[in-house]
């Protein structure tokens, strides 16, 4: 039989080489996450006061369990994604394009969506009686906008890609850097964070904490490591974090306020055990039957991470007026589902977008959603597409 017959070429083609494992893997670790990020900021149409009245009730827990188990892992992982993501990237090190590339897929759609959200959920307060922030003041407006030194009332979402982007200003300089530095970074960002530093230059100094990680984890095949890991080693450590957290932040013990930086600790090594669970499932579910959903699906999670905020406020509430708030008996139902009804108000404005406005639906998708999909090494992780490649 010769070489070049068309069976042989096949029986070839089928066996996915590890770069393609891993590339389905950082797609469907995107899914998991950004859907994830919905429970943390999942409507619950009480306030501040009334979601501390029922804490220890069983909505409130499910809530809870819900945000910690599937949404603390997702800003860490996101993180560590696009750290290994630009440990790869050749381009990296060419600071002015890599730069003007990122200001394009994460900064313009963050400027843009911060200005869309004050547009729709601004002007539903101010003619249509939604409670929401309306603009106030000029430096209200700039803070909402750019989040220049505090966290954005509307899209609370949006420091994350804030501090990616910065994060990506110093890549060229990181990549450069040795192991020990990386490490050192790392060690640094985290305690600057535990203490409450930060801001006003990062909102939060743990992204560049998970950025640089990723960064190591390239560089050492960390990531293929955990990928092959026996599941209780994978899970145990946020098994065993988790219980520790929930004793620790139980209202009355007194532990928040005596050693409010220990809880802040404790908080950020549940993070970092739950991505190492993450990242094993990820790459569990990249080999199995719903990897081919899972990547159908990922092109419109930078999408939905921007949007689903304004979703929250806008659409939420109507769906809510039917279920009830928390503690209503029918919530429930809507608390489990919200990630898929985001993703799916998501999908649509994002189609309606492509066929209307593509180069609106391009630039709002971080490059995602127009024309041929840009290859990987570019290092973004939720700005660059994964395109596999067949073995060879």
């Amino acid at each position: 039989m010769s070489l070049t017959h068309p069976v042989a070429v096949s029986s070839v083609a089928f066996s996915p080489r590890p770069e393609a494992r891993t590339s389905d893997a950082i797609a469907i670790a995107r899914v998991l996450c950004i859907l994830g990020v919905v429970y943390v900021h999942a409507w619950t149409g009480l306030d501040s006061g009334a979601l501390l009245a029922l804490k220890g009730s069983g909505q409130e827990t499910l809530r809870w369990t819900l945000m910690e188990t599937f949404g603390r892992s997702a800003v860490p992982l996101l993180g560590l994604i696009s750290g290994w993501l630009v440990a790869g990237s050749s381009r990296v090190r060419n600071f002015g394009p890599h730069v003007a590339h990122k200001a394009r897929t994460i900064l313009l759609p963050m400027l843009l969506w911060n200005a869309i959200a004050i547009i729709l959920v601004s002007g539903a307060a101010l003619f249509a009686g939604l409670q929401a922030p309306v603009p106030h003041s000029a430096e209200w407006m700039a803070q909402e906008l750019l989040i220049l030194t505090r966290n954005p009332d509307i899209n609370v979402q949006m420091p994350f890609l804030r501090d990616l982007f910065l994060c990506m200003v110093a890549a060229p300089l990181l990549a450069r850097a040795p192991n020990w530095m990386l490490a050192s970074v790392a060690a640094l960002a985290g305690g600057a964070f535990i203490l409450g530093y930060g801001p006003p230059v990062l909102m939060r100094a743990s992204i560049l904490m998970f950025f640089a990680i990723g960064m190591i984890a390239r560089r050492t095949g960390a990531d293929t490591r955990v990928a092959s890991l026996p599941w209780a080693l994978a899970v145990l450590p946020f098994l065993l974090l988790l219980p520790l957290k929930v004793h620790v932040s139980l209202p009355g013990n007194g532990f928040a306020v005596a050693h409010a930086q220990m809880l802040i600790a404790i908080d950020l090594s549940v993070r970092l055990a739950a991505t190492l669970a993450m990242w094993r499932i990820a790459c569990a579910l990249a080999a199995s039957g719903a990897s081919t959903f899972l990547k159908r699906i990922e092109p419109y999670m930078f999408f939905m991470f921007c949007s689903h905020l304004i979703f929250m406020w806008l659409v939420a509430p109507m769906i809510g007026r039917l279920t009830g708030p928390l503690g209503s008996p029918a919530y429930p139902a809507l608390l489990v589902l919200q990630p898929a009804l985001a993703l799916a108000s998501a999908a649509v404005l994002a189609k309606g977008l492509m066929l209307i406005a593509p180069e609106l639906a391009g630039i709002l998708s971080g490059g995602r959603l127009k024309g041929s999909r840009p290859r990987i090494d570019g290092g973004t992780v939720m700005t660059r597409p994964v395109r596999l490649q067949p073995a060879r």
